[in-house]
């Protein structure tokens, strides 16, 4: 795919697309779930996430609700169920309390609504309603599934016990040789009115100035990361906004979750197995507060949103704004580390064939970037189709993160879709680029 045009197709071109890409995301939800007993399916790893088994029916309630309900006009699978797998009915903490479905029942509950979903998607005419063109709401519903996917691999990590899970491990990297390059001033293309499954909060498109600034050509390492932690970061205020410092005091921050002293040096715990930090990986499993007081130690800050996406995104060459760092091409295996292909970051300066027209590498896969933005609307934004996926999430304390993780699939990450979470999260596979403003010399 090269163009918006050629990202447009025909009724039967969107109806393969679409199944394909639901049979691709139900295989990975019953690979993270087929991975342990149902005692492991039932039980709460941590009070930040659901059992997994609620995700399981979570997904397929999502799905009937949409694709079997409103897009099929059908009637109800499980009416009977509906309240229990609303997310904004119960907090993750209360919902092992709740009368679940076991899991034979999800499995089972699933499969059902898949079938339904298979003969909606050959009976609709994916036209006609917004809610269908280009088959957008199937699309959704993809987008969900992996992103609750995603979520159930966190789990994964959150669980205790032998490792379950396996992959092969990425392959070594070298480093660009310039570490950060300069992003020029002036306006670029930002969000997009034209990407048919894109979701809410990415549109429409609009035109913003940033400023001249220098963005690093890669994630901050474990490396990296591990000089501030010598240097005695998490014990110096100077680097800590107030909030930060006094998150990093009550909940006694002094390293990465899921890092521990291991004599003179530190292991790390990743999907059940034990080992030691791997210098060259971006860091991650920190949160927000976390990689601003690096930043700041380091001299340097985050980037904003803007920043981030204009890096990700600009072709100076052109002036157009690019689907994906390396073009308008969808993903594949040469561009990034995405879709749990690996269960760990590759290491810094992978995929040269992934980078921006400016040089930046891995703005893409390896691991969702903390950038310095709140959770802010486009000018012209519309909710679609409901409030709750984007609207009702705007201000608070929310904190940016762009470009998605290793646990990200394909289908549910682009140059320009946004996540957020609440600055002190830290389960979630984040970790971030430095930043810092551009000297009136340097950009002469």
């Amino acid at each position: 795919m090269t163009s918006t045009e050629d990202r447009l197709l025909g009724p039967e071109q969107v109806r393969a697309r679409v199944a394909e890409q639901l049979r691709r995301s139900r295989e990975r939800s019953d690979a993270l779930t087929d991975a342990v007993d149902d005692d492991d399916l039932v039980r709460q790893h941590s009070k930040l996430m659901s059992p997994l088994v609620w995700d399981l029916a979570h997904i397929g309630n999502q799905e009937e609700l949409w694709l079997v309900r409103d897009v099929g006009g059908r009637e109800p699978v499980r009416g009977d169920i509906d309240e229990l797998y609303d997310a904004f009915q119960h907090p993750r903490a209360n919902r092992p309390a709740l009368p679940l479905l076991p899991p034979a029942e999800a499995r089972a509950y699933v499969r059902e609504v898949r079938d339904k979903v298979f003969d909606v998607l050959d009976r609709s005419p994916l036209e006609g309603r917004r809610l269908v063109e280009q088959g957008f709401a199937f699309g959704m519903i993809v987008q969900h599934e992996q992103q609750h996917d995603e979520t159930m691999l966190a789990t994964h990590q959150l669980r205790v016990g032998a490792p379950v899970l396996h992959a092969p491990d990425p392959a070594p990297a070298t480093p660009p040789a310039r570490r950060e390059v300069l992003v020029p001033a002036g306006e670029f293309t930002m969000g997009t009115s034209t990407e048919p499954w894109a979701l809410d909060n990415e549109r429409p498109a609009f035109r913003t100035h940033v400023d001249a600034f220098f963005i690093d050509t890669v994630p901050v390492s474990n490396g990296d990361y591990l000089a501030f932690i010598d240097a005695g970061g998490y014990d110096d205020p100077r680097w800590w906004s107030a909030a930060g410092w006094a998150h990093r005091q009550r909940a006694n921050l002094a390293a990465p979750r899921f890092w521990s002293r291991d004599g003179d040096g530190w292991s790390r715990t990743r999907f059940g197995v034990v080992e030691p930090v791997p210098l060259d990986e971006p860091v991650v499993h920190v949160c927000f507060h976390e990689a601003a007081a690096y930043a700041a130690w380091a001299g340097k800050r985050l980037p904003t949103e803007p920043e981030w996406e204009k890096a990700a995104r600009f072709d100076p060459a052109t002036g157009r704004s690019r689907r994906y760092p390396w073009g308008d091409d969808d993903p594949g295996a040469e561009h990034a580390n995405l879709g749990q292909r690996h269960l760990r970051p590759a290491p810094v300066g992978a995929y040269p064939k992934g980078e921006s027209p400016l040089g930046v590498r891995q703005l893409i896969g390896d691991v969702w970037e903390w950038v310095d933005s709140g959770f802010q609307p486009y000018p012209g934004f519309a909710a679609f189709p409901y409030r709750e996926y984007s609207e009702v999430f705007f201000g608070g304390d929310y904190k940016m993160l762009r470009g998605g993780s290793f646990g990200t699939d394909a289908s549910a990450v682009r140059g320009t879709f946004r996540n957020w979470d609440h600055p002190i999260r830290r389960q979630i596979f984040a970790g971030f680029r430095c930043a810092r403003d551009a000297t009136p010399a340097e950009v002469r």
